[in-house]
């Protein structure tokens, strides 16, 4: 039985415990803006509360206080829709009240926190601005109590540094925002990118397995077919040839069979097709014992250095000459006296040369290079930067040219 495996949790304490935390309490508090607006809001409203009434000058109604208190926190209950507009709203109650000779208020505080959220939201030319704008305020606030020596230079130096930090605090939760926010983007991308790639390259294995079939069943059957006619043509007058014939089906076929699971078995296992079982350049001799039982007089000649191949290169060279075997049985016409099938080895090239002297049995010769199994033996040799040249012979024949460098690689 298979078992189901999970990454082990974080030890309590650890850094990534603690990322995984931070995290967690990040997502609940976004998604609850409101409500954690209006604790802050309440909490600051009920905290300036002893101060709403002492801070009225005399000749004012007492309840000035209250209503310049809720004008500074019931804006923050939106802060995070409007950003703007609470900040300027905040801003404004804050410079109505000192120009109506109102002090500073806890509730005033309520003016930082407005830009922290608009800093955090908009870029430095909207927050630089904002910034510069609480400042002034903060000036214009303090002039009075400096004055009156119930606040030093010092204190105000400090308000205006926690005011610039404010804003500078909200751009940094900006800029990291927007860095996760690009990541995640980019993530996101490179993994349709994975999945696009994913995707062709299942139907690259596709195609090259398709194309391995056809080259497997073309030619087996073209093989069987050809000699199931001699075995029915000779049945009668020549028994012991026909059951030769006969035999060289059953192995034929047997063989084509064995070909055909191995591609199955591939596409059952999700191996790649390169890596199943593949004849190769060492085959071809026994290729062409096969088609000389099947009828065709064929001459094969290896010339050059036989050196190893790699099994994709040895595999292509292999398709080639059983494609061009494959053709002659089928439209090379019964006044064939030879096919020639030439293989030039050395260590930067192998060239592939197979000819004929048949006669198509379609209106049109040279229509034999239109089939689909001369168009998958022209991928095979561009996936090797190779060349190839196939076409008729004059008057009578066909030719297959293909020229193949050993150090190419499928692209």
């Amino acid at each position: 039985m298979r078992q189901r495996w999970s990454s082990p949790s974080p030890p309590a304490g650890s850094r990534l415990s603690g990322h995984r935390r931070y995290d967690s309490i990040r997502s609940w508090v976004e998604a609850h803006p409101i409500l954690i607006n209006s604790v802050i809001a309440v909490a600051v409203f009920v905290y300036n509360l002893p101060i709403q009434f002492a801070s009225v000058p005399e000749g004012m109604w007492p309840g000035t206080g209250v209503l310049f208190s809720i004008g500074l926190c019931a804006p923050y209950l939106i802060r995070h829709r409007y950003p703007l507009a609470v900040f300027a709203a905040i801003s404004v109650v804050a410079a109505v009240h000192l120009a109506v000779g109102i002090e500073l208020m806890i509730a005033d505080v309520m003016i930082l926190f407005a830009l922290y959220t608009l800093s955090s939201r908009f870029r430095w030319n909207v927050s630089v601005p904002a910034t510069a704008a609480v400042i002034t305020i903060l000036i214009i606030a303090t002039a009075a109590p400096v004055r009156a020596e119930f606040m030093s230079v010092g204190d105000v130096g400090v308000l205006i540094a926690i005011t610039i930090w404010t804003g500078t605090w909200g751009a940094l939760v900006r800029i990291r925002r927007d860095h996760v926010r690009s990541l995640r983007e980019r993530a996101e991308q490179l993994e349709r990118e994975a999945r696009a790639q994913e995707q062709i390259i299942a139907a690259q294995e596709r195609e090259r397995i398709a194309r391995e079939i056809h080259d497997v069943v073309s030619h087996s059957l073209s093989v069987v077919s050809v000699l199931a006619d001699g075995a029915v043509a000779t049945v009668e007058t020549q028994p012991a040839q026909a059951k030769s014939a006969m035999e060289d089906v059953r192995d034929t076929g047997r063989n084509a069979l064995q070909e055909m699971r191995s591609m199955l078995a591939v596409l059952r296992s999700g191996q790649s097709a390169e890596e199943a079982p593949q004849p190769g350049i060492a085959e071809l001799g026994q290729l062409v014992v096969e088609s000389r039982k099947a009828g065709l007089p064929i001459s094969f000649d290896h010339r050059g250095e036989h050196l190893a191949l790699s099994a994709g290169l040895s595999l292509t060279v292999y398709r080639i000459v059983q494609e061009a075997l494959t053709n002659v049985h089928k439209h090379a016409g019964p006044q064939l006296t030879e096919v020639n099938i030439v293989i030039e080895q050395s260590s930067s090239e192998v060239v592939v040369r197979i000819t004929d002297d048949g006669t198509s049995q379609k209106p049109d010769p040279g229509n034999r290079h239109s089939g689909h199994g001369l168009v998958g033996m022209r991928e095979r040799v561009n996936a090797y930067g190779g060349t190839l040249h196939t076409g008729s012979r004059g008057s009578r024949g066909f030719e297959v040219h293909a020229c193949l460098p050993v150090g190419g690689g499928q692209s």
